[in-house]
């Protein structure tokens, strides 16, 4: 008898227990904060503000940080360093992210270094829609369970493929990730429908590098919000916009770019899913306070004596716009052709009125692409404007639409036939991701791009002043 009221108490504690544990996972409400940055572009000044911040919530509830992307490209000090990059790991490290998602610009130094990255992070990183195949770089997985006070938050990697018109590829050098192959978002979200319920996660969220909203063939974030109905929230980046919104009932949020501001989502989560949302979006250039050790090593980071050389003068402070005009009279004129071309988004930042330094020149031109020289008909440079669809600053010539039709003419107003040859120097990018419109015996030059406008102005002429800029077609 003794034996069997023992086996019935035991049989009741199981029981019971196991409803307790079941009311734990489910019934109870948890409190969570996540901290995201993206679009960050290796601008770290503001880092050891975050781990303030980071470190101060710790104390009082359950935090999460991740990044939805582009961490590189955008800071000679970070770009130039020996190993590239390594700055920014090793800060994020000390600050304890939890995730990262890859953004196009994560290849811009290379399979190799990437790999060099990933391996220094002391954090996952996740996409999904890409095969790392044969290549030196390991696969990623497509996403993370991470597990937080009983809390399973699954994140779930997308990059977007808006690359090229041809190839499904990521905005980044096709030539930097040739090994690679890419997925077009849409085509594969839907195989993980059911990965909140097989990893027996709380909340599923996607980390995204797609963008606001897609075009063409590509997904954006409010698209996927719009389709995906199994996701419980979408943390963003790529458009470098503030986005606080709700689509289909699923909160989508992204924290503009460069470090300026950092993400703040306070969540309360009860029977896996979220019971209230607080965001906030802390304006980082007004904090004030910091965390001093970090603050340190970044300004050891940023202090790179070679990048202050004074390489020429700004006669004003000259926007992206009017730089299309520098840029592409540079670009000309050291490399001695007839006609230069720059795409928009080669062009980073403006400059200020005052001394140039080879900081700033970097950060005009951040990416380390080359440069190459073509010889063009006049037919083959409107074929080229015609099919990229896309928008060039040129210098050289003048470019026209007449009756519809591509009209271009010298610097003295005179039509060129279509038959003329032209030689035509551009970044090395433009013929990468636009390959049917160039030549294949195009002649690379020993200087990149960067390095082209830094020759310019160290040899050439040394004064930039643009008052306006109307040098730029779109077809």
């Amino acid at each position: 008898m003794k034996t069997i009221f023992t086996t019935f108490f035991i049989l009741l504690i199981f029981i019971f227990g196991c409803t307790k544990d079941n009311q734990t996972n489910d019934s109870v409400t948890t409190n969570l904060t996540i901290f995201f940055v993206n679009d960050v572009h290796g601008q770290i000044e503001n880092f050891s503000k975050v781990k303030h911040i980071v470190d101060a919530e710790r104390e009082k509830t359950n935090v999460m940080v991740v990044s939805s992307g582009d961490l590189f490209s955008g800071n000679p000090a970070i770009d130039n360093y020996t190993p590239k990059g390594y700055p920014i790991i090793d800060i994020m490290n000390q600050i304890g992210f939890d995730i990262a998602v890859l953004g196009n610009h994560e290849f811009d130094y290379g399979i190799e270094m990437l790999s060099d990255r990933i391996e220094q992070s002391q954090f996952p990183w996740v996409c999904a829609n890409v095969n790392t195949n044969s290549s030196q770089l390991t696969q990623p997985p497509p996403f993370a369970t991470l597990t937080i006070d009983n809390l399973k938050i699954t994140f779930l990697g997308l990059i977007e493929t808006g690359g090229s018109n041809s190839k499904i590829i990521p905005s980044s050098h096709p030539g930097k990730i040739d090994e690679l192959t890419f997925y077009r978002a849409q085509n594969i979200v839907t195989d993980f429908k059911d990965t909140k319920t097989q990893e027996d996660a709380d909340l599923f969220i996607a980390l995204s590098h797609l963008g606001i909203i897609g075009f063409e063939d590509n997904i954006g974030d409010f698209e996927l919000a719009q389709q995906n109905f199994f996701f419980d929230m979408i943390i963003g980046g790529h458009t470098h916009a503030k986005v606080d919104t709700t689509i289909a009932n699923i909160p989508v949020f992204q924290a503009g770019s460069y470090l300026h501001s950092l993400g703040k989502i306070e969540l309360t989560v009860k029977n896996r899913s979220i019971q209230s949302v607080n965001y906030n979006l802390i304006n980082l250039d007004n904090y004030t306070q910091h965390d001093n050790e970090l603050k340190a090593t970044i300004e050891t980071y940023n202090d790179l004596p070679e990048l202050k050389e004074v390489i020429g003068y700004s006669y004003r402070y000259h926007s992206r716009w009017q730089l299309g005009c520098f840029y592409t009279d540079a670009m000309r004129l050291k490399m001695d052709v007839d006609v230069a071309f720059q795409n928009t988004g080669g062009i980073r930042t403006g400059i200020d009125e005052g001394n140039i330094t080879k900081r700033e020149i970097y950060e005009i031109s951040p990416f380390n692409n080359g440069t190459i020289i073509f010889k063009m008909t006049v037919a083959e440079i409107k074929q080229f404007f015609i099919g990229s669809r896309s928008g060039f600053y040129y210098s050289g010539i003048q470019i026209r639409k007449v009756d519809g039709k591509i009209e271009i003419r010298d610097l003295n107003n005179r039509k060129i036939p279509d038959n003329y040859i032209l030689t035509v120097g551009i970044n090395d990018y433009i013929p990468a991701v636009n390959d049917m419109y160039f030549p294949d015996n195009g002649v690379v030059q020993p200087l990149t791009a960067a390095e082209t406008l830094i020759a310019y102005l160290t040899d050439i002429n040394r004064e930039v002043d643009y008052p306006g800029c109307n040098r730029y077609f779109r077809y």
